[in-house]
């Protein structure tokens, strides 16, 4: 086990009593106790009591356990069966359109952007290494979107013939009825039908189901015969899916390593179950969070993320948190931004506004192409000269440091988490380490970390008012 991912609280830590930090120890590691107690619960044949349900605690070990089985069964595992078809679609589609919404888009929109190309569809396919292009729909109820991907499908699909000039679907739904995902799969289903033809072996072959083992979307693609339909466990709730085929399938079909995200994330999980409160960065991080919120009404909590490639992720976290905390009028409320970029929108207000806030830096500490040179020039026009030789990467750790330090000077909260690289295995570390966190201060604050109990009213009113108006 080597976690790699660093938790710095050092400048948050200076602002809260120590002694409250020493205290919420034994209640920190309580909660852990819990969490892993659900974990053997879940598991087992025993009653689960109505105010544990939900109990989606099965994220927690699947990493392991799916190299587990990998490990013992290459031919027949599930990862086989993820990559077996992931090459498929290498071979046989360059444009992917996904359709999911929520959890079962948000990690895989992630992954894309922290770990591909950021341009990687801009890229002809030989650029590209024959990985398709990836398209994200279903995630809202927009015409103009809707309409203008399937016109660009339209256009630059003519010929079927041609590999470069096909497309295919993923469709990613636990359950089948989410409005949003199952509007666009009828829409898209229509023009693939048009294009390949309705029932023919395109048809059948090109669309994966990512689904439950039961529900709409199972019984469809068992009555039209698709030959890949890979699941959603039972036990793993969507917020919490990035690491089972929601996202480990878009991820093998863009190319990333999915073995390493696991990786990554199991030894994060060792890490939880074993290291002490002062080694562990899911524990620390838990116990500062909920520290600043208690005894400084930092409230808001803004993941602060120093370069653009890891927003998606940011968002992703944005859901993890509002939907498992924010439930019986209490929860942190997320904020994503992107430094530097945002520096100039939302700096002024958190070095001046409401103490409300806590920002944790999500920081990359080597770029993953080779650092740009800032040349001297004989005109200087923009005075620059005097920063030349230094590096992108020199000017973001400035900035970085400026901006702490800024914060610093007024007393406003900050934590740093560091990663090396920007690579699968720390990925796979991050998002376990959110994942269990938010779980562990469920358990603090009396929440429920799993379910989402307050989106079902807008969803029952909106098919209310759809079937009403269609009945008058």
């Amino acid at each position: 086990m080597t976690i790699t991912l660093r938790y710095n609280a050092s400048a948050a830590s200076k602002l809260l009593d120590h002694r409250q930090f020493k205290r919420i120890e034994s209640s920190i590691l309580a909660a852990r106790k819990k969490v892993l107690e659900e974990v053997e619960l879940a598991t087992s044949s025993s009653s689960i009591a109505t105010s544990k349900q939900p109990l989606d605690a099965g994220f927690i070990d699947l990493p392991r356990q799916l190299l587990d089985e990998d490990a013992n069964d290459s031919s027949h595992s599930l990862m086989a069966h993820i990559e077996g078809a992931a090459a498929d679609l290498h071979q046989n589609v360059d444009q992917l359109v996904l359709l999911g919404i929520g959890g079962s888009y948000m990690g895989a929109r992630a992954l894309m952007e922290a770990l591909c190309h950021p341009f990687h569809n801009e890229l002809n396919r030989d650029e590209r290494n024959g990985v398709p292009r990836l398209y994200f729909g279903g995630n809202n109820i927009d015409n103009d979107s809707i309409n203008n991907l399937l016109h660009l499908l339209k256009r630059r699909c003519q010929d079927k013939s041609d590999v470069r000039q096909r497309w295919g679907i993923v469709v990613i739904s636990k359950s089948g009825e989410t409005l949003e995902s199952a509007v666009a799969f009828r829409l898209f289903r229509r023009a693939f039908e048009e294009y390949y033809g309705f029932e023919s072996v395109e048809s059948r072959n090109l669309v994966v189901f990512i689904t439950g083992d039961s529900g709409n979307l199972r019984e469809f693609a068992a009555a039209a015969q698709h030959p890949v339909v890979l699941p959603i466990p039972d036990a793993v709730g969507g917020r919490f899916s990035v690491l089972t085929a929601v996202g480990l399938f878009p991820a093998a079909v863009l190319g990333i390593d999915v073995r390493k995200l696991l990786y990554g994330a199991a030894d994060m999980t060792d890490c939880f179950r074993t290291a002490s409160f002062a080694e562990n960065p899911v524990l620390q991080f838990t116990a500062v969070c909920h520290l600043a919120e208690r005894k400084q009404n930092c409230t808001i909590r803004v993941l602060s993320t120093w370069g653009q490639r890891l927003e998606g992720l940011g968002l992703w976290y944005d859901q993890l948190l509002s939907e498992s905390l924010g439930k019986n009028e209490v929860g942190a409320t997320p904020i994503t931004v992107v430094n530097t970029r945002d520096l100039h929108s939302r700096g002024q207000q958190h070095q001046e506004g409401v103490r409300d806030k806590l920002i944790t830096n999500l920081i990359v500490e080597r770029p993953s192409t080779e650092p740009i040179v800032l040349p001297n020039r004989p005109d200087d026009c923009d005075q620059l000269n005097r920063l030349s030789g230094k590096t992108v990467p020199d000017l973001m750790s400035a900035a970085i440091a400026g901006t702490n330090k800024a914060y610093a000077d007024v007393g406003r909260p900050t934590a740093d988490i560091i990663l090396p690289k920007l690579d699968e295995y720390c990925l796979g570390q991050l998002l376990q380490m959110l994942m269990l966190a938010t779980v562990v201060e469920g358990q603090l604050i009396g929440v429920n970390p799993y379910g989402q109990p307050g989106v079902e009213a807008y969803k029952a009113n909106t098919m209310h008012i759809l079937t009403r108006r269609k009945e008058g």
